[in-house]
C-alpha cells in the first residue's frame, strides 16, 4: 500500500524529464509548468470547435445560401477533408511537441522564412478566431436575453445605439472576455478543468437537444426536407458593397469581368459551395492540442490524438446536432428560420415549450463561453512562442512568464485586446468568420506541404514511424494532397464575396508582412533558440513545481 505512490511519482517524473529532454532536443527550455494530461489536451481542441458555437452561430448563413442539403450533405463532406488536415497534423505534432506547433514544424522543415509566415498566419488566425467566438456569443446571449424578457428589437441605448445592433454586442464581448482572460492568466490547471467540463457540457447538450427535439419537438421534416437545396438567398443578394467599421464600400471583385454573371447565374452548386464557411469555420482552432503541447505529459502521443480525436468526435456530435436542428424547422419556413438573427433560437421556439427552449439556450450560451476561453488559451501560446523567437515587436513582453502561476500573461492580455480591435474593424460576423478560416488553414497547409515536399524530393526533414510515434504509414502522401487541394480552394472560396473584407484584409497583411521580412526581419529573425545553462538548471526544478 505505501509502494504505490512513489511508483506513480517515479513513472511521472520519468514522463516529466522525458518530455524536457525531448524539448531540449528541439531547442527549448522548459518554462511553461506541464500539467495537463492527454484527455485535457483533447478537451482544449474540442472546446475550440466548438459544434455549439460554430453550429450555431452560422446556421443561417449555411441554411440561406444551400439549403437543409448544407447541413445534411455539406458537413460529412466537410468532416471528410478536415479530417485529411488533421490527421497530417497530428502526424507532425507527434515528431515536433512544442508550443510554437506550427511555426516550429514549418522551421524545421523549411527553415525560417517559412516558419515566420506560418507563425504570422497562425496568429492572424487565433487572433481572428477569437474575435469571431466571442462576438458571436455576444449576439447570441443578447438574442437570448432579449427573448427572455421580451424587449423589443427596436430597443436602443443612449449613445451606444440599438440593442440589437453591432455596438452593443461589442460592449457584451468585452464583459464575456475579462472572465476568460482572468482565469488564463490564473494558470493553465484551471483552464484544463474547465476544458475537461466542457467535453462533458458539450456531449450532454447535444443528447440533450437530440432528445427534446426528436421526442417533444412540434415539427419533425423527414429526408425528403432534409435533403432539399430550397434556399431563399441567391450569391447575388448584397455583394455590391462591403462595410469597414461604419464605412460602406463598394465592392471590387465584383468589377472583376464574369463576376457578375457568375453570382447572378443562380447555379446551386455555387451557392453551397459559400455555405459551406459554416461547417469549416466550426473545424478551426484544433491546432490548440499542439501550442499545449509542452503544458501536455507524454506529449508526443497525447497532442497528436488531441488534435485528431477532437475534429472526430466533432464531426459526429455536429452531425447529429445539425440534423436534430434542420428536421425540427418549421414547415415552409425556410427562409424566415435563415433570416432571423438568431436562427437556432427562432427553431426552439417554434419546436419547443418555453422552459426546454431556455434550457437549451442556456448550454448553447455556455458551450460559446467555454469555446472563447479555450481559443485565448490557444491564441496566447502562439504569441508567446513565436514572441521568444523573437518573430515581431515587442517580443519580450509578450514572451515573458509569470514564475508564479507559469502562463504567458503579457500575451494573454495583448492579444485578447487585439482580437476585440478586430472585432470593431470588420463590423460584420461572416468576415471575421472568413479570415480566421483561411488565415488558419493557410498556416496549416505550410508544414503539411513541407513535409509532403521533402518526403517525395528525400531531402530535408520529414515524418517517418521512426520520428514521429504516431504514424500515418502508407497513407500519409494521399492524406496530405487531399489537404493540400482542399485548402486551396476554401482560400479563394472564402475571400470572396460576401466576405471580399476578409481576402482583401489578408492580401493586405501579406503585403505588409513581405515588405516586414525583405527589409527588416530577413536579417534578424533567426529562429528558435538552444536553451541556456541557466534555463536548464531552472528546468530541473519542474517535477517538484507540478506535483
Amino acid at each position: 500500500m505505501q509502494l504505490r505512490p512513489k511508483r506513480n511519482q517515479r513513472r511521472l517524473e520519468d514522463i516529466l524529464r522525458e518530455d524536457r529532454e525531448t524539448l531540449n532536443r528541439l531547442g527549448y527550455a522548459q518554462e511553461l509548468l506541464r500539467e495537463i494530461g492527454g484527455f485535457s489536451n483533447f478537451a482544449v481542441s474540442f472546446s475550440i470547435i466548438s459544434i455549439l458555437t460554430g453550429c450555431v452561430l452560422l446556421y443561417g448563413y449555411g441554411l440561406k445560401y444551400g439549403g437543409p442539403r448544407i447541413n445534411t450533405i455539406g458537413w460529412p463532406l466537410v468532416s471528410a477533408f478536415v479530417m485529411c488536415v488533421a490527421a497530417s497534423m497530428a502526424e507532425i505534432a507527434s515528431a515536433y511537441p512544442t508550443a510554437g506547433g506550427l511555426y516550429y514544424w514549418a522551421f524545421r522543415m523549411g527553415g525560417r522564412g517559412w516558419a515566420w509566415s506560418c507563425a504570422w498566419l497562425n496568429l492572424i488566425g487565433q487572433i481572428t478566431i477569437t474575435a469571431g467566438i466571442n462576438i458571436g456569443a455576444a449576439a447570441y446571449l443578447t438574442g437570448l436575453v432579449m427573448n427572455v424578457l421580451q424587449i423589443s428589437p427596436s430597443a436602443a441605448l443612449p449613445i451606444i445605439g440599438p440593442v440589437n445592433g453591432w455596438n452593443f454586442w461589442l460592449l457584451v464581448m468585452v464583459l464575456l472576455m475579462i472572465p476568460q482572460v482572468l482565469i488564463n492568466i490564473g494558470g493553465v490547471r484551471m483552464v484544463a478543468r474547465l476544458g475537461d467540463f466542457s467535453v462533458v457540457w458539450h456531449i450532454g447538450g447535444v443528447i440533450l437537444l437530440a432528445l427534446l427535439l426528436t421526442f417533444f419537438g412540434r415539427y419533425h421534416n423527414g429526408w425528403t426536407f432534409l435533403l432539399s437545396r430550397t434556399h431563399p438567398v441567391s450569391p447575388a443578394n448584397g455583394v455590391a458593397t462591403f462595410a469597414i467599421g461604419p464605412f460602406v464600400v463598394p465592392s471590387l471583385m465584383m468589377r472583376v469581368p464574369g463576376m457578375a454573371a457568375l453570382y447572378g447565374s443562380g447555379v446551386y452548386a455555387f451557392g453551397f459551395m459559400l455555405g459551406l464557411l459554416q461547417a469549416q469555420w466550426t473545424y478551426t482552432g484544433y491546432d490548440a492540442s499542439a501550442h499545449l503541447a509542452e503544458e501536455t505529459r507524454l506529449a508526443r502521443m497525447n497532442s497528436a490524438w488531441g488534435i485528431f480525436l477532437s475534429v472526430a468526435v466533432s464531426a459526429v456530435t455536429g452531425y447529429v446536432a445539425l440534423m436534430v436542428l434542420t428536421n425540427a424547422i418549421p414547415p415552409d419556413k425556410i427562409a424566415e428560420t435563415a433570416s432571423d438573427p438568431y436562427p437556432v433560437l427562432y427553431i426552439l421556439r417554434n419546436a419547443l415549450d418555453p422552459f426546454f427552449t431556455n434550457l437549451l439556450a442556456l448550454i448553447i450560451a455556455g458551450a460559446m463561453w467555454l469555446c472563447g476561453l479555450a481559443s485565448i488559451t490557444s491564441m496566447a501560446r502562439v504569441c508567446f512562442a513565436f514572441g521568444r523567437d523573437h518573430g515581431f515587436p515587442m517580443s519580450r513582453f509578450v514572451s515573458t512568464i509569470d514564475l508564479r502561476r507559469g502562463t504567458p500573461v503579457n500575451a494573454i492580455i495583448v492579444t485578447s485586446v487585439l482580437s476585440f480591435l478586430v472585432t470593431i474593424y470588420s463590423a460584420a460576423y461572416s468576415v471575421v468568420t472568413s479570415m480566421s478560416t483561411s488565415a488558419l488553414y493557410l498556416a496549416y497547409v505550410i508544414p503539411i506541404l513541407l513535409n509532403l515536399r521533402n518526403r517525395y524530393t528525400k531531402r530535408g526533414e520529414y515524418t517517418t514511424s521512426e520520428t514521429a510515434p504516431w504514424t500515418l504509414s502508407g497513407y500519409g502522401t494521399i492524406l496530405n494532397v487531399i489537404a493540400i487541394a482542399g485548402i486551396a480552394v476554401i482560400t479563394v472560396l472564402f475571400s470572396i464575396p460576401p466576405n471580399e473584407l476578409a481576402g482583401l484584409t489578408l492580401s493586405a497583411l501579406g503585403l505588409v508582412l513581405l515588405m516586414y521580412w525583405q527589409f527588416w526581419q530577413r536579417r534578424r529573425f533567426v529562429g528558435p533558440r538552444p536553451p541556456t545553462a541557466e534555463q536548464i538548471v531552472e528546468q530541473e526544478r519542474q517535477p517538484r513545481r507540478t506535483r
